[in-house]
């Protein structure tokens, strides 16, 4: 017997062929697109638009097969963390942080990251997988229903903007991310905007330029110090893929998508990388360049070996980097009560792989 398809792992062009094949119409995927996407219904006998004969068709041959929600925890601000159970092993981690005027979604790409940023908590799990297609998109329509937001009127859209901010280095699972980011953006999936779609990485500097050849969406990168000797420390990565190179890599991104702005990140490490010195030192190196910095105060997590810089100095680093030029903004911590601040996520993870690179111990500053 032949193992249903799982429409979570489809992209438009293979459902409409999934119908053809079928002989049937290729509008078909249309129609199931938006029963799914839209209106969040993933019985096909309620695909009412569907006729009976079909229906009955199809389901033997189309599953909607997704992760699961384990648990959920709801922040006093209001941020909410689910655990997702990906296998029998494996969980990973999602947030919602709910503002004013938008919604943003944190989605995972791996289970577990490789990369072992010395201040990031997933890093310090290890690697297990990488996430399928519809472990990626199947976040964003768990998150949706828990949400509720197919209960409501579907002009009142609760998650405006996806990050791929979670557990995981997304440009390291190329081929599964940009698929599914595709998806968020297809007026058939969640019909978001491109600049309302931002990829987070740490600098894996070939497959930015396959990025920019392959899809468009918003840029951040994983910076966190201004020189190659302390990034080699805080992003090891750095060590393959220097300064330099990941800054021209993010150039020839920005003039690819009409020059916008590309985010760096840059977490705030009281004693390692929040000095006069260092605020001079980057506002340097992104001087003339397309790009906005996002101050990210350090959220600790056990035996991290670090502490958040002082208020006074991150404000101090941003005056700096704003009298530069430089638009600043310092990130605003939410969810820590629940681990669910940047860089706390953790899943559970049943590593598999050794990380990218083993890290050197950094020394206060005298």
């Amino acid at each position: 017997m032949t193992t249903p398809a799982n429409f979570f792992n489809l992209t438009l062009p293979e459902l409409q062929q999934f119908f053809i094949d079928l002989g049937e119409k290729p509008y078909r995927a249309t129609q199931i697109m938006k029963w799914v996407y839209h209106r969040g219904v993933i019985d096909i006998t309620q695909m009412t638009d569907l006729s009976k004969v079909l229906r009955d068709k199809l389901v033997n041959l189309l599953q909607f097969r997704l992760p699961e929600i384990e648990s959920e925890k709801i922040s006093h601000d209001g941020t909410r963390k689910w655990l997702i159970r990906v296998d029998e092993k494996n969980c990973i981690e999602m947030v919602f942080i709910p503002e004013t005027d938008r919604g943003t979604l944190c989605v995972s790409s791996q289970v577990g990251c490789a990369l072992d940023c010395s201040f990031c908590s997933t890093g310090k799990q290890g690697f297990s997988r990488n996430l399928h297609q519809f472990e990626i998109i199947g976040q964003v329509w768990l998150a949706n229903t828990r949400l509720g937001y197919y209960n409501g009127p579907q002009g009142n859209r609760i998650i405006t903007n996806v990050v791929m901010m979670g557990m995981g280095e997304p440009l390291l699972n190329f081929d599964n991310v940009v698929r599914a980011m595709d998806l968020m953006k297809d007026d058939l999936g969640f019909n978001l905007s491109t600049k309302r779609v931002t990829l987070s990485t740490s600098g894996v500097v070939p497959t930015i330029d396959k990025l920019a050849a392959t899809t468009r969406v918003a840029l951040a990168v994983s910076l966190h110090a201004p020189n190659d000797p302390l990034r080699d420390v805080l992003v090891p990565i750095n060590r393959s893929y220097p300064i330099s190179e990941l800054l021209e890599a993010c150039r020839r991104y920005s003039q690819t998508n009409n020059d916008d702005p590309i985010t760096f990140e840059y977490v705030m490490l009281a004693g390692i990388n929040d000095s006069e010195k260092e605020a001079r030192q980057l506002a340097t190196l992104l001087k003339d360049f397309p790009a906005k910095v996002n101050l990210i105060p350090f959220n600790p997590f056990p035996d991290s070996g670090y502490t958040c810089s002082r208020k006074q100095d991150i404000d101090r680093f941003r005056d700096i980097l704003m009298q530069s030029g430089l638009i600043t903004i310092t990130r605003k911590t939410r969810g820590d009560d629940i681990d669910a601040a940047c860089g706390q996520l953790v899943g559970q993870v049943v590593a598999r792989a050794q990380r990218y690179h083993k890290t050197a111990q950094v020394e206060l500053r005298t």
